[in-house]
């Protein structure tokens, strides 16, 4: 059994309860692998954006102690260019190395500490101009839903949270225990796409035009040779038009969510079986052993068998 890691989450004024207790339901819910400690910049309890104030059992010191530390969401009216100084206290007794992860409005507070200058990260797509205004020198990403720079990770609006969250523990532990906390939550283990399908839309297209059920047609032939005529024909539009309603669906070309597919169906085999990484790339529709190792570690930075020892070690 590997060893258990600590994940602080720091509750500042203003914070949003969901997303305040994402993290505790998300990694306490992965077989023992977390402990999860809620604290504040003073110990004392803090108003959240409710009618109710949160009292925790921790201050500021567990921060020294976390191998993550989560920033939810907090209420956008009260963000700054500049961090009050009590929280620029409590941020800098984060050790070097732990990872950081926000959620929502959470990246407000991380730019303000200067932790996101020139890196990439998202937030909630409604607030995309107020963050760029404030922080102009953070590449921002309205359309995703989350953004992993290694050690410093950001989600966009609340239900993001426990997307970022179950991808952490995808990295951390392999997709079966992340796809056993989703089932065990009752969330998808993966959300395809990103923050353009949730975005206010003039005219709503009819769900029976969607391509909802070409996706799923799709992902039972991950391994044939699918082209965007294919997928075109199986919901009976023409290339363009599909592509154009299956990006309004899923803030993706039709194109990059194979890719994303057949990455995700490749994990899963590399920590589930014995193939070969060429088998492997045949089962999941990529051409040869090579177009895999490319766009796994596009994706994760990592090679097959790198990826393999890594997650069959842990089960």
């Amino acid at each position: 059994m590997p060893p258990v890691e600590r994940v602080v989450v720091l509750a500042l004024d203003g914070v949003y309860p969901f997303e305040l207790g994402i993290p505790s339901r998300i990694f306490g819910a992965a077989d023992g692998r977390y402990e999860v400690l809620t604290c504040t910049v003073d110990g004392r309890p803090v108003r959240s954006n409710a009618d109710f104030s949160v009292t925790v059992e921790h201050g500021p010191e567990v921060l020294r102690t976390a191998d993550t530390v989560v920033i939810p969401a907090v209420n956008p009216d009260s963000v700054t260019v500049e961090l009050p100084e009590e929280v620029a206290r409590a941020l800098a007794l984060i050790r070097p190395g732990a990872r950081i992860v926000s959620i929502c409005t959470g990246a407000f507070v991380l730019a303000a500490a200067g932790l996101l200058d020139g890196r990439p990260a998202t937030t909630h797509w409604l607030l995309a101009d107020l963050f760029r205004r404030m922080f102009p020198q953070v590449a921002l990403d309205p359309d995703v839903l989350f953004v992993d720079d290694g050690t410093i990770l950001t989600s966009a609006g609340a239900a993001s949270g426990v997307d970022v969250c179950l991808h952490i523990l995808r990295k951390d532990h392999g997709s079966e225990l992340a796809n056993k906390v989703a089932r065990r939550c009752v969330v998808p283990p993966w959300r395809d796409g990103g923050q353009a399908q949730y975005i206010e839309q003039p005219v709503p297209e009819s769900a029976a035009t969607g391509t909802a059920a070409t996706r799923a047609w799709a992902l039972d032939r991950l391994g044939d040779p699918l082209a965007l005529s294919d997928l075109a024909g199986h919901a009976r539009m023409s290339p363009r038009t599909f592509a154009r309603r299956f990006n309004d669906e899923v803030g993706l070309s039709p194109g990059r969510w194979l890719i994303q597919q057949r990455v995700s169906r490749a994990r899963h085999l590399l920590e589930s079986s014995d193939l070969s990484v060429d088998q492997i790339a045949g089962e999941v529709g990529f051409a040869t052993g090579t177009s895999l190792r490319q766009h796994l570690h596009a994706a994760i930075g990592v090679a097959p068998q790198a990826y393999r020892r890594t997650f069959q070690a842990a089960r």
